[in-house]
């Protein structure tokens, strides 16, 4: 089975970092976010995979143009100012007519992906997404007038379900991306949604992005530790 990696945006907000190398190149507890990603899907016998470049892509062809394993990794220039729906829509005939998997650069988990994949083909729709609980933030109150008459620290519990990556879709999926300036998470997810087809694998397990310099931290502390398996 394919898996596509999203891995050519710019990555803003953390600049410090990006503006030397792409997100998907930072590293986390010495290694690539990337190849900690690849593991993770290798480790469940997933180990085709398509990585979407755009900014700075020349620096992880030059990682990955070593032998990683009995991996077989293949490169697609999707362009520098695509968006992610715009550079999934561009490995359409790498694709072809199977279901595949799909994630972004920037979002390490320790879902199982077996159990992510019986789940999609269990619920016949056309795509599937990882839900996760958001790493608490903030801690939660609720105002009455000028009262508080609700407090908790930092509860995950409050802040419901997000969109962790970890995709699985079927080819029919791409003919709702309009063209290169079609984010993923707008029109496209907003159709299936609509139309019923867009299935939720909920993981209660670890997930953290790394959109910020204090995610990059927490992270390289979690893999450290070597408290989280992957």
């Amino acid at each position: 089975m394919k898996v596509i990696l999203l891995a050519g945006g710019f990555g803003t907000r953390l600049s410090e970092y990006t503006k030397i190398i792409p997100k998907p190149m930072v590293n986390i507890a010495g290694k690539p976010m990337l190849l900690h990603i690849m593991k993770l899907y290798a480790k469940y016998g997933f180990k085709d995979f398509y990585i979407a470049l755009g900014y700075k892509g020349e620096i992880i062809k030059k990682f990955f143009n070593k032998k990683f394993f009995d991996w077989n990794i293949n490169f697609v220039e999707t362009g520098k100012n695509t968006m992610t729906g715009g550079r999934l829509k561009r490995l359409k005939k790498y694709i072809g007519k199977e279901t595949f998997m799909m994630t972004y650069g920037d979002g390490l988990s320790n879902i199982n992906l077996k159990k992510l994949l019986k789940f999609h083909k269990k619920n016949k729709k056309l795509v599937t997404l990882t839900a996760v609980r958001p790493p608490a933030r903030f801690g939660a109150i609720k105002l009455k007038g000028q009262y508080v008459n609700y407090f908790k620290e930092k509860s995950r519990l409050d802040e419901g379900w997000i969109n962790g990556g970890f995709f699985v879709m079927e080819p029919e999926f791409l003919k709702l991306i309009k063209n290169d300036n079609t984010y993923l998470e707008k029109e496209p997810l907003e159709k299936v949604t609509k139309k019923r087809q867009l299935a939720a694998f909920r993981h209660e397990g670890f997930w953290q992005c790394m959109d910020t310099k204090r995610d990059k931290d927490k992270l390289n502390k979690i893999l450290n530790s070597k408290k989280i398996k992957f």
